[in-house]
């Protein structure tokens, strides 16, 4: 399948590529010292078609409009002759019909181009499209929004899977160092900050209607330990 091939009026268009962004979506930390990028890829095919204008799909913006479409079901594209329906692939049970994992954590060495080393992150613990609760959060892999923060300590930060923790991994292996869990969804990048010494890392915990996590408003941050910068 070609990377931009086009959406069609009759039939549907599956691409095996998550339309919110793999690695560039988020952004990604870079290890200077090392030529080492850090990134968080999925594989959560979406499908699409083109959708004639018509009730319910017009034209142009209304204008008590708030805002400029939805992340799923037709998407205006004002001023053009289409719509266009945008889903993820999913089963008549809510789930990926592709098995997982659909969300990985790893890492690129930018100079022989090759993967040092690539994890499955993320539990279906939180997330909405399992019709009942999971109770043990195996480590699935599962979609993400929002990216990794890197730190001088060699330590990475990410929440951004449909579930409600912020992780932390040693960035020279991929080792799972600590994990907190979070009072709604994390689907945000975390930012890193020091004060009087002290090195604190915060993350955005606000939940997401469509990976169907917890929704909140929280802002939390946590205090790095001193041998950990």
């Amino acid at each position: 399948m070609k990377a931009f091939s086009p959406r069609h009026l009759n039939r549907v268009r599956w691409s095996s590529r998550v339309t919110w962004g793999c690695s560039n979506g988020a952004g990604f930390p870079l290890i200077q010292i090392v030529e080492v990028a850090i990134a968080n890829p999925m594989a959560l095919p979406f499908v699409s078609k083109l959708i004639p204008r018509g009730p319910g799909n017009p034209m142009e913006q209304p204008k008590d409009a708030k805002g400029t479409g939805t992340e799923s079901g037709i998407q205006p594209q004002y001023g053009v002759p289409y719509g266009v329906t945008l889903n993820p692939f999913l089963s008549p049970f809510g789930l990926p019909c592709k098995q997982p994992a659909w969300g990985y954590i790893s890492a690129l060495d930018l100079k022989t181009n090759e993967v040092v080393w690539k994890k499955r992150i993320g539990t279906p613990q939180d997330s909405m499209p399992f019709p009942m609760p999971v109770p043990v959060p195996f480590n699935m892999g599962m979609p993400m929004l929002g990216g990794p923060i890197s730190t001088a300590g060699n330590v990475l930060f990410i929440a951004a899977t449909a579930d409600n923790y912020l992780r932390a991994y040693n960035m020279s292996n991929g080792e799972k160092l600590w994990q907190g869990r979070l009072p709604a969804g994390g689907q945000a990048t975390p930012m890193t900050y020091e004060v009087n010494g002290k090195q604190y890392v915060v993350i955005s915990a606000g939940g997401h209607g469509s990976f169907g996590t917890k929704m909140g408003d929280y802002i939390v941050a946590y205090a790095l330990p001193d041998d950990v910068k």
